[in-house]
């Protein structure tokens, strides 16, 4: 059976939300493994076949946390997981844009294939105390990570991927 790992960051639980959502869609379809960026590492990548990235967008940027798991993961996995799939969810207060291409970038040098375009959950979070708040994403939100995450596992079960 395929399976998929879904890594994600969340300090304000926006993401988290996130990426349970995803997962608990994806469980539908394939075996999936959901681990923070702490504590994910290039064994996981290596035992996958697909891929979900879900990270908050921190100053125009992914959170550090989850560029550090990609900066111990990068090398040590370089030329063995290549085209594999991929997607990823980004939360961010305004924007998300600038977070997604880093992503892709990273997921272009391993060579992996995205198999659908980031989905950006916007907080509208704009003051410290908002920036800093713990989030609720809407069940409108949620239905669209849902969507991601029974697309990614249903495209790993067929083989599409």
């Amino acid at each position: 059976m395929p399976r998929l790992l879904i890594v994600y960051h969340s300090r304000t639980q926006g993401t988290r939300q996130m990426a349970e959502a995803a997962c608990h869609a994806a469980r539908a379809e394939v075996e999936t493994t959901l681990l923070t960026a702490a504590e994910a590492g290039p064994d996981d990548l290596l035992a996958h076949d697909g891929y979900l990235f879900a990270a908050p967008e921190n100053l125009a940027a992914i959170a550090g946390v989850m560029k550090d798991f990609y900066d111990r993961s990068y090398y040590p996995v370089l030329g063995r997981i290549e085209g594999r799939p991929y997607a990823q969810m980004v939360c961010a207060g305004s924007d998300g844009d600038n977070a997604a291409r880093q992503t892709a970038r990273i997921a272009k040098g391993w060579r992996l294939r995205e198999v659908q375009p980031p989905l950006i959950i916007c907080t509208h979070a704009q003051t410290p105390e908002a920036i800093l708040a713990e989030k609720v994403i809407p069940d409108a939100d949620l239905e669209r990570c849902r969507e991601l995450g029974a697309a990614l596992g249903a495209g790993l079960a067929m083989g599409a991927f």
